[in-house]
């Protein structure tokens, strides 16, 4: 037997706990803040109760039933086309008087409504006592109290909409008087539409009346599909809103919204008590300093640097273990496999790859906790209060503060829901500035980078280095929107109005699944699309191989080097032949990578073997210099000199060889290529390949310098990690990192970015969005590189 079926719509203001309902309701796991603006299209889910099978339809939040803002029309569109069965509004119960504004105009509608009083405890916190019944009685529709975070009341709710679902078939307009003269406007309009057949199918007459009076774009260009119909309305329209304006100096819009509030005024007086407090309640309190004018503003900044040296803090251990293990596992493969193409797309592609991108995953963890905790604790909120201030000045809205945050504004997020987020803004040119600009924010795939770079110049400044950079992304995209905002996409600012929610206690269950999914998320990118790409990216490094003359003449080098330091006066008596010439580059190397672990090497060779000896007179010398052979036989010293000059010869060639192959494969070429634009920055061609890697995603540019660096250096053998390559690297120094920084902070979004902005805005603003950065990061970056080798700041 099939189950019965019931569709419903959650709807409500922002910041209600409308997607905490939706969790809660289908098992779902929606991302969840504490600041309005979170849903931004709508969602689907289904759960079943006593038989029933009920799809739930998650709403994007919204304060009214207006056009004004996309999730508005997205929520109004639905509920309208769709008609589902139940409509569930989401009320705060701390906030009444303004939430059920939103409910009175589903009444006006018609649809069959439950309220939904969320956050009761809360209300019972601040002495508000809310007679559910009577305020049903009032409002003409079912009330369940409940507590979304606890899940109190959803059973209640689950059994109420099947009652109303079995109840309720048609909608039933509710009519509230606005007036005399908007009654009687009203009365004309809705006369006229009555006389229209095509109107009747979808749309109440009085509620479409209702929308014309209000100045609704939408409904009016719905009305000139019939011109005679549309001048009638429009004629009524105009005479009353110059009534209006004459008699009482008011819009007829602002008008209905004082009777709505009159009309909720009148209700609450009645079902809602409210204890006489002589104090203000602790989220007013914590505000009156969090949010103050000076004191905000100097808490903001210490809390953003405390959250980044606690992130440092953390996750430095748990980093270390990760690069120990894909070292462990490089060595492996190097024990395993034999030299091959197979062993360097094991070593140089993947772990090199994709293992320099999953080394920071406990850095990232530890970030996206710090935001959960921010997030849900409410104070994200207050960051965005704040920030409203200074971007009004750059021509940005305030709901633009969203989108920064979400994008990275602290590092750690992305652009792709950041550009989703300015859906709440009304004016398109404010809509298509926050989009061009967020892309500039540190989002969550940038960070490897930044750490790679960090680590390996500025590392006993680890914290104040990413908070310089936050400040950085910051001012370049603030600065950017003004230059945009002053040119392309001149116009006036319009009004901005954010409720702050109350500050609550994390839950650690929450913040646990907060920091797992954007963490999981990270990792299965570096297991799909950064695998894939470093798999490429190492292919195109790899090939064409350099011609088989080549490679003999440096395999042919590198023997005659090895004869000549057999046969050499100083070294024919202590190693005889390729095979104790193998034992001593094995010993070195085991003192090489023991010593720098802090461990003993353990001796295994013959006891009266030369081979030790040599290996650690080599050692010292190289690392300490003559006061550390002190005591040794002078003609071990003599001889581990002219091994260590062996060794630099044999490294050269290898590093000559690989540089030539690099060079010779495609990617080389392309990179090469690049080197006439990209040389007054510092960048070689190796710096090139990363950055064309980092337009499919960000993190594919430490992917791919790990590869590049891998493939080109000598080092790759030897287990070392990235940032200690590039500090070695005599070709780098902390200029060039911290112009790399800065460049790739600013250049061009990743594609799917950019397809967002292109979804969002138009191919137009994707191809402006490609070129401005360009412009914006080569200009900065130029400056930065020529003023700072100038003045030899860093080199």
């Amino acid at each position: 037997m099939s189950k019965k079926k019931i569709r419903i719509a959650l709807s409500g203001n922002p910041n209600s706990g409308k997607t905490t309902i939706f969790n809660a309701l289908t098992g779902a796991r929606q991302h969840i803040a504490n600041y309005p603006g979170v849903t931004v299209e709508k969602k689907y889910g289904r759960t079943n109760h006593q038989g029933y099978e009920i799809e739930v339809v998650d709403l994007p939040g919204i304060y009214s039933l207006t056009a004004y803002s996309l999730e508005e029309i997205v929520a109004r569109d639905y509920l309208l086309d769709e008609k589902p069965d139940v409509v569930v509004d989401i009320v705060d119960a701390s906030n009444l008087d303004r939430n059920l504004y939103l409910a009175l105009q589903f009444k006006e509608l018609g649809v069959p409504l439950i309220i939904a009083l969320n956050m009761m405890d809360v209300a019972s916190s601040r002495g508000i006592t809310i007679d559910t019944e009577l305020l049903s009685h009032m409002l003409n529709a079912p009330v369940v109290p409940m507590v979304a975070r606890t899940r109190s009341g959803i059973k209640a709710l689950l059994d109420k909409v099947l009652e109303v679902a079995e109840r309720e078939h048609e909608w039933h307009p509710e009519l509230i008087s606005y007036g005399g003269d908007i009654d009687q406007a009203l009365d004309e309009i809705e006369e006229i539409l009555q006389r229209s057949r095509f109107y009747d199918e979808k749309y109440a007459p009085r509620w479409l009346a209702l929308k014309c009076v209000e100045g609704d774009d939408q409904v009016l260009r719905l009305m000139e599909r019939e011109p005679i119909l549309h001048d009638e309305i429009e004629a009524v329209c105009r005479r009353v809103s110059r009534h209006i304006l004459n008699t009482l100096e008011e819009e007829p819009e602002g008008i209905i919204a004082d009777h709505r509030y009159g009309y909720i005024a009148g209700i609450t007086r009645k079902a809602v008590k409210r204890k006489i407090q002589s104090r203000l309640h602790l989220s007013d309190r914590l505000d009156k300093v969090l949010t103050d004018r000076i004191l905000g503003p100097i808490i903001m900044l210490v809390v953003l640097y405390a959250t980044y040296e606690f992130i440092f803090w953390a996750s430095e251990a748990p980093v270390a273990w990760t690069e120990s293990f894909f070292e462990w596992l490089k060595e492996v493969i190097f024990l395993v496999l034999p030299p091959g193409n197979l062993r360097s797309l094991l070593t140089s592609g993947v772990i090199d790859g994709v293992g320099g991108v999953l080394g920071f995953v406990p850095l990232i963890m530890f970030m996206f906790l710090a935001i959960a905790v921010m997030e849900d604790a409410g104070y994200m909120a207050r960051v965005a209060y704040m920030l409203d201030r200074v971007l009004r000045w750059f021509g940005l809205h305030g709901n633009s503060v969203l989108a920064f945050l979400i994008s990275g504004g602290i590092s750690g997020g992305c652009a792709v829901p950041g550009i989703l987020a300015t859906r709440t803004l009304r004016d398109p040119k404010e809509r298509i500035t926050t989009i061009l600009v967020v892309p500039f924010m540190n989002c969550g795939a940038k960070l490897p980078l930044f750490g790679v770079l960090i680590a390996a110049f500025f590392s006993k400044n680890e914290a104040r280095m990413l908070f310089i950079f936050t400040l950085l992304s910051w001012a370049f995209a603030l600065f950017s929107a003004k230059i945009i905002r002053s040119t392309v996409l001149r116009g006036p600012k319009t009004p901005f109005v954010m409720e702050l929610p109350p500050y609550r206690v994390p839950t650690l269950k929450g913040l646990a699944i907060h920091t797992w999914e954007r963490t999981w998320q990270y990792i299965k990118k570096a297991g799909t699309v950064i695998l894939g790409f470093s798999i490429l990216l190492w292919a195109v490094m790899t090939f064409p191989q350099l011609p088989q003359e080549q490679r003999d003449h440096y395999r042919a080098q590198r023997d005659s080097l090895e004869k000549a330091f057999l046969s050499h006066a100083q070294v024919r008596g202590l190693i005889h032949g390729k095979k104790e010439l193998a034992l001593l580059d094995k010993r070195f190397s085991s003192l090489i990578q023991d010593k720098g672990k802090g461990k003993e090497t353990v001796q295994t060779d013959h006891p009266h073997s030369p081979v030790p000896a040599l290996a650690e007179a080599a050692f010292r010398l190289k690392n300490g210099g003559r006061d550390l052979v002190e005591g040794m036989d002078p003609g071990l010293i003599k001889a581990a000199k002219v091994y260590l000059d062996y060794q630099e010869a044999m490294a050269q060639s290898l590093a000559f060889e690989r540089r030539d192959a690099l060079l010779h494969a495609f990617a080389g070429r392309i990179g090469k290529a690049l080197e006439t634009i990209t040389r007054p920055l510092g960048f070689d061609y190796r710096v090139n390949i990363a950055l064309i890697g980092g337009f499919a995603a960000k993190e594919i540019i430490v992917s791919t310098l790990g590869t590049a660096y891998s493939l080109g250096d000598t080092d790759s053998e030897e287990g070392t990690s990235l940032s200690d390559r590039l500090r070695n690297n005599p070709d780098w120094n902390p200029l060039k990192a911290f112009t790399l920084v800065i460049f790739s902070m600013l250049y061009v979004p990743c594609f799917v970015t950019l397809a967002m902005i292109r979804k969002e805005a138009s191919w137009k603003w994707a191809g402006f969005s490609v070129a401005f950065n360009l412009l914006i990061a080569y200009t900065f970056s130029l400056f930065l590189y020529q003023v700072g080798s100038f003045l030899g700041l860093g080199l």
